[in-house]
């Protein structure tokens, strides 16, 4: 995925999970990761940072 692909799915993922979208968004790259696919996790990985830097700095 390019970059505005990662903010858009991250976007409505956020709109979509609320204050699970990270979590649930490392757990997926965890999947992807554990089922051998490093190009999936990687992409979960960026939507989870977006997801992060979307949410702010005040929220842990």
């Amino acid at each position: 995925m390019d970059m505005n692909e990662i903010h858009d799915y991250a976007r409505r993922f956020l709109g979509a999970h609320g204050d699970k979208a990270e979590v649930e968004a490392a757990q997926k790259a965890a999947d992807f990761e554990k089922q051998g696919d490093k190009h999936q996790a990687e992409d979960w990985r960026r939507i989870q940072a977006a997801i992060k830097a979307m949410r702010g700095p005040h929220v842990s």
